[in-house]
């Protein structure tokens, strides 16, 4: 047994069976000696209904996470050129392939048993944008091992456009100067695009420091979450430890019981025999009595007076 397998078979179960097998698979990891990697599997989260539906579409369907994944490739270089045709043509691709990648986990999920509400559905849209916008996420949701959607892209917008070309005026019949604007045009044209290319570079900035003060908090938030997963896990170890040593006790109670009873109905027995043979005791004492007295009144030869 080794971590990756255990994790592989977890987040490929429906979310109602993951708790189950993953504290099997972390009893049977102690049971064999290897205490660590029982702990490591007890800390792996059961997984929401949106990122499991993102793991199904990843192994359900290879061939769409290919392409979605060149897509995302393609999507950021075009991003870092500042290429507007590329931008524009993906952009259009971006939006069918991931409104038919979300459509496809919705159908995944259904025909295993779930339906996904329009929450989950929207979780996976932005995960499958972050998937395009960012190759890290890209590589999380290929792994088909998410426990939570992933965060919709800050910085690279899921409809990032290129942006429109400058239009330059028309000179007119009446005004000659017009003719030297569109010599300076160019350079006109580079100094704003120069300024918008700052600007964009700036706004990036910002959204990535953005991006990593909410990273930062949701690191916070999933170490919260595990502390108190693993609290919860061991209260319920307790739990289970305590209920199986009531059953063991009061398994023993019922035993001790039974025998009680038996005790019990064993003594009224052997009182009665008892009683029996105080009575009959009696009876022959009695017999016997009388059988002497008979006796000695013979050997007198005189009858015994009655009284």
């Amino acid at each position: 047994m080794d971590l990756d397998a255990v994790t592989d078979e977890l987040y490929g179960l429906p979310p109602e069976d993951f708790t189950a097998v993953r504290d099997r698979r972390a009893q049977e990891a102690r049971k064999s000696g290897d205490r660590e990697l029982s702990g490591r599997i007890r800390r792996l989260r059961r997984p929401t209904l949106a990122a499991w539906a993102c793991n199904l579409l990843v192994r359900d369907r290879p061939e769409e996470t290919r392409l979605l994944l060149e897509l995302g490739e393609e999507l950021r270089r075009a991003h870092r050129d500042l290429d507007g045709a590329q931008l524009r043509q993906l952009s259009a691709e971006q939006h069918r392939i991931t409104a038919r990648l979300a459509r496809e986990a919705a159908d995944l999920t259904a025909r295993a048993g779930h339906r996904i509400g329009d929450d989950a559905q929207r979780e996976v849209t932005e995960t499958l944008h972050a998937v395009l916008a960012d190759p890290r996420a890209a590589g999380e949701w290929a792994a088909g091992r998410l426990d939570r959607p992933l965060p919709a892209p800050v910085g690279f917008a899921p409809d990032t456009a290129a942006p429109a070309p400058s239009r330059r005026p028309k000179a007119t019949r009446t005004e000659k100067p017009a003719q030297r604007p569109a010599a300076e045009a160019p350079a006109r044209d580079r100094g704003g695009a120069e300024r918008a290319r700052r600007e964009q570079h700036k706004e990036a900035d910002r959204a990535r420091e953005r991006a990593r003060a909410a990273e930062r908090e949701l690191r916070a938030r999933e170490k919260d979450h595990e502390t108190a997963e693993t609290e919860a896990h061991r209260a319920d170890t307790r739990r289970q430890e305590t209920e199986e040593e009531v059953a063991r006790l009061t398994e023993q109670l019922d035993q001790a019981r039974a025998q009680q009873r038996q005790a019990r109905t064993e003594a009224r027995g052997a009182h009665d025999r008892l009683r029996r043979a105080e009575r009959a005791l009696t009876e022959a004492r009695q017999q016997a009595g009388r059988a002497a007295g008979r006796a000695e009144d013979a050997g007198d030869g005189k009858p015994r007076s009655r009284e």
